[in-house]
């Protein structure tokens, strides 16, 4: 018997394939499959079977239904196969002949051991993708699986899919790459690489006017649905088609050949040659503000990327230009080191701002502009050294007086910003949660505190993104959406991504689907980073504990622990509320600094809505899970 994941969750038994009716017996052996040969704690399967919010049963629920799951195998036949329950949790054992998502990882790991054998190894990589069998967990009718599990599956299969034309192309297989590439292009039509594939095969098969049309198409998508202009790879294999270049085998991306030499996304201009004074081998590098082809780029440093439909923000972005741009004071003697801190909440719109200003102020900074990752992909802040180091090295030792811009993007604390303030060459847009004071008040700059849109910057995001067409046939409809929103810039982006997946939603069924539920719609299925509840729970993993629990109490309990109507008033009475115990008023302020509480009124503090929505709905969740079953 063999299990099958990678489709519709099936038995096969040789020929013979039972495609499973969706159940919670059903969720909970897909949970267990991909994650075979590994414990997967109960609490995680409760998620995965009854979504975040659980009954208070859940915990003897799960048992009951692994005693399903058992009788289900019985039914079907399945031996040699069982569900172990193990301290914490529950495991099933799984190999590749008995997983096809084993069996295709583990012809996936013996295609990459025969990349010297480019035929063997196209065979192998068919060979696994053969395994897939239609849409991913079709049957398996689970938000948390599909949410944070397909997107991973996926993202897999379009490798080797991407693998596969490298090697027919390296192979000189035009034709037959051609195949995989249209379908592949037309349902990832946001895959750069697959459309860069896709006009090379279709140059070297001698359609070069086919070609040029598929460029133009692409560059017209991106610019139309997404704001931004071709990679540097793309526009170089336009201007090498236009030159009529011989693009064989050795210039494809399977051999390091045009794809291999430009693989900096968002570059500021047109790519060019490594000057001839600079070895292969050598220091990455700005020059001139372009992208210089670089071969292991710095890992948390790289060009700034262009922010799609950016609307809103125009004083501060007027603001922050002028003063990144103005010349040096009388009695500076030329020097003008900056520095600008954009503040506020987490997906507030910090980082979308400053990159947009950086575009903004190019021309001033000819020794480029940088965006600089000051957090780790797991939020954990990277040391001030190891930033500088990168800085020093992309930056290198450019023509002395040319200006270079950093944004150094989620700062955590003022010591990583400061070794990176000595040169009066650099100016420095800092985004962070935290208020920096003390930065501030020992290096000097101005602050922008970002807070939620205004209602007229809401529609316009929604006009850009959604298109005047749409928005403007039901203005009233748009204004309530950006309304449920709470006009927060994150959460407008998630439901415009969500609504332009969905073009025949009316607006107006979209309000009432929304504020069914905001923080359950407010997310991305195939994209689970980008949900408005993680958002806010990564915010919530960074505090100290302590401080997170009073944020939780606050965040639950009535309006007066801020201060408002009801409290004591001033400094020495804040949040006392009688059955509330109270909150001094430090952990008020903390949580202001960390961007999780804003500028009344009422009182001195405030929540925003969804925020304090998803603090009563983790506490309830909590509180769920602590009842005695």
């Amino acid at each position: 018997m063999r299990f099958q994941l990678l489709g519709p969750l099936a038995l096969a038994d040789g020929p013979d394939v039972v495609v499973l009716q969706p159940s919670k017996p059903v969720i909970l052996l897909a949970a267990l499959l991909l994650h075979a040969n590994s414990t997967v704690s109960a609490e995680y399967l409760q998620r995965a079977v009854w979504g975040e919010d659980q009954p208070a049963t859940a915990k003897a629920a799960l048992q009951t239904c692994v005693l399903r799951l058992r009788r289900l195998f019985t039914k079907h036949g399945v031996t040699g196969t069982s569900i172990e329950a193990v301290p914490g949790g529950y495991r099933i054992t799984a190999g590749p002949p008995t997983l096809d998502l084993l069996g295709f990882r583990d012809q996936v790991r013996r295609a990459t051991a025969l990349a010297g054998d480019p035929e063997a190894e196209l065979y192998t990589l068919k060979d696994a993708l053969s395994l897939w069998q239609g849409s991913l967990l079709a049957n398996v009718r689970s938000d948390v699986l599909h949410r944070d599990e397909v997107p991973r599956l996926s993202e897999e299969r379009l490798r080797a899919v991407e693998r596969v034309c490298d090697l027919l192309l390296g192979l000189g297989r035009c034709g037959e790459a051609l195949v995989d590439l249209w379908t592949a292009t037309r349902v990832y039509p946001g895959h750069e690489r697959f459309h860069e594939q896709l006009i090379e095969a279709l140059y070297r098969t001698g359609r070069q006017s086919q070609a040029l049309a598929e460029y133009r198409r692409v560059k017209g998508f991106l610019l139309d649905e997404l704001g931004v202009d071709p990679s540097p790879s793309l526009r170089q294999l336009e201007l090498s088609i236009l030159r009529g270049e011989d693009l064989g085998a050795g210039g494809g991306s399977g051999a390091g050949g045009i794809r291999g030499a430009a693989g900096i996304r968002g570059a500021v201009g047109a790519l060019e040659p490594a000057p001839a004074a600079l070895d292969p081998g050598s220091t990455p590098r700005v020059v001139r503000g372009e992208a210089v082809p670089l071969p292991a780029p710095a890992p948390g440093v790289g060009p700034v990327p262009a922010v799609p439909h950016f609307t809103g923000r125009e004083a501060e972005a007027a603001a922050m230009a002028a003063r990144l741009t103005a010349p040096p004071p009388p009695d500076a003697g030329g020097q003008r080191p900056l520095t600008v801190l954009v503040s506020g909440a987490p997906g507030i719109g910090k980082s979308a701002l400053a990159q947009h200003v950086a575009h903004l102020v190019r021309d001033s900074f000819p020794a480029g502009r940088l965006l600089v990752r000051m957090t780790r992909a797991d939020g954990h802040p990277r040391t001030a050294d190891e930033v500088a180091a990168e800085v020093a090295a992309a930056l290198g030792s450019g023509p002395p007086g040319e200006r270079a811009l950093l944004v150094l993007d989620d700062v955590v604390d003022a010591g990583q910003v400061r070794p990176l303030l000595t040169s009066p060459d650099l100016a420095v847009v800092v985004t962070s949660r935290m208020g920096l004071g003390g930065l501030i008040a020992t290096h000097g700059g101005w602050v922008h505190r970002l807070t939620a849109f205004t209602e007229a910057e809401s529609y316009a995001l929604l006009l850009a993104a959604l298109g005047t067409e749409r928005v403007e046939a039901e203005p009233r409809a748009a204004r309530q959406l950006a309304a449920l929103c709470g006009h927060f810039p994150a959460a407008l982006r998630i439901l415009t991504a969500r609504l332009l997946t969905r073009p025949g939603l009316r607006l107006g069924d979209a309000v009432d689907w929304l504020g069914d539920d905001p923080l359950a719609r407010l997310t991305l299925t195939d994209s689970p980073d980008h949900s408005v509840s993680g958002l806010f729970d990564r915010a919530l993993g960074r505090l100290d504990p302590r401080l997170s629990e009073a944020f939780l109490h606050i965040g639950s309990g009535p309006p007066e622990l801020l201060g408002g109507t009801g409290s004591t008033g001033g400094p020495e009475g804040a949040g006392r509320t009688g059955s509330h115990p109270p909150v001094p008023e430090d952990v008020l302020e903390q949580l202001a600094d960390a961007g999780l509480l804003e500028d009344g009124p009422p009182g001195p503090y405030r929540i925003h809505d969804l925020l304090r929505a998803h603090l009563r709905r983790t506490v309830r969740i909590r509180n769920r899970r602590t009842e005695k079953v």
